[in-house]
């Protein structure tokens, strides 16, 4: 545990803001962690003193004993209590501030699902998952809730961390300073793969943003007849693929509620199955192969695809940017 803290560049550090809401808990943070440091180092050196200076010594009388002196009883009751009351003002302001809805926020809905995250974003018709992609420098309204069970929402180099409970809707706001990746991962154990549910929020400048959106909201490209890609899409479409699964302007109804993540740009996000593996060709086709066994309790069943099948598939995913 004290080796991990030397990693340098290490994805989920919270000692690390990257954006004006993570600054603020970082203050916070540190604030109370200067006041606690104090505090620790003027008790135990209290202890020490007194375990040295006064232990007990041949011939040495019992020391005057100070139960029931009324004076010291107020005196560390009313220390501790004006401590906590000092710390309580600007934590208690700076939870306030961070309920507040900024100005101009892009509003962006995540719903949890055991185990991947989904992100809509309600203004521009756009639903995707895994990855996140926001406009660097702007703030960003998250409204969370949650398919099944608890989970918990968190980038630390953004945000603190939020719960996504089901039927209810709770609020988060983040924001990133400059574009790069900012990982984050579920923080409330909600089964077998919570490990494995992670998150990945990609900010990119107001272009770059803009660009995607475009390219978000075009339907799937369809492959040219008697491609690999062609196969691969007929593979999707007869191998059950389309019981949880859709790729607007190929297949857009599902049987099974609530769906899995939608295809439509999979191969643009890098990364699949919660953010846990990365989107290559290797992964693709072990994924396919079988898999609950890279991500136990998968919900996504072993469809006994042969070779040919998922080389077909893997060509057609591929296809999907």
């Amino acid at each position: 545990m004290l080796l991990s803290s030397c990693i340098e560049g290490a994805p989920l550090d919270s000692l690390n803001p990257a954006g004006p809401v993570a600054r603020q808990i970082d203050g916070l943070w540190w604030l109370v962690f200067w006041i606690a440091a104090a505090i620790f180092v003027l008790v135990q050196g209290a202890i020490l003193v007194i375990a040295f200076v006064f232990r007990d010594r041949r011939g040495r009388q019992e020391p005057k004993q100070i139960h029931g002196n009324n004076k010291l009883e107020m005196l560390w009751t009313a220390i501790p209590a004006l401590i906590l009351a000092g710390i309580a003002v600007p934590t208690v302001k700076t939870i306030f501030e961070l309920t507040d809805r900024p100005d101009n926020a892009l509003t962006v809905e995540v719903i949890g699902h055991q185990w991947w995250f989904e992100y809509v974003y309600p203004e521009y018709g756009i639903t995707t998952a895994n990855i996140m992609v926001i406009p660097a420098g702007m703030p960003v309204e998250l409204k969370l809730t949650s398919e099944d069970v608890l989970h918990n929402f968190w980038v630390p180099q953004l945000a603190g961390k939020r719960y996504l409970v089901t039927g209810q809707e709770t609020y988060l706001n983040l924001e990133a300073d400059q574009p790069g990746e900012y990982w984050g991962q579920c923080a409330e154990f909600c089964g077998l793969s919570h490990a494995l549910m992670r998150a990945r929020v990609v900010a990119v400048d107001e272009a770059g943003f803009e660009q995607w959106v475009a390219g978000q909201q075009q339907p799937a490209v369809e492959p040219a007849e008697g491609s690999p890609a062609a196969e691969g899409q007929a593979t999707f479409l007869n191998a059950g693929c389309t019981r949880c699964h859709i790729i607007r302007g190929v297949w857009e109804e599902v049987t099974r509620q609530p769906p899995a993540p939608d295809l439509t740009h999979l191969a643009g996000r890098d990364y699949f199955a919660g953010a846990s593996f990365d989107l290559d060709a290797a992964h693709l086709r072990r994924w396919l192969a079988n898999p609950p066994a890279m991500k136990s309790g998968s919900f996504m069943p072993n469809l006994s695809l042969n070779d040919d099948e998922i080389t077909a598939l893997i060509a057609y995913l591929e296809t999907l940017e």
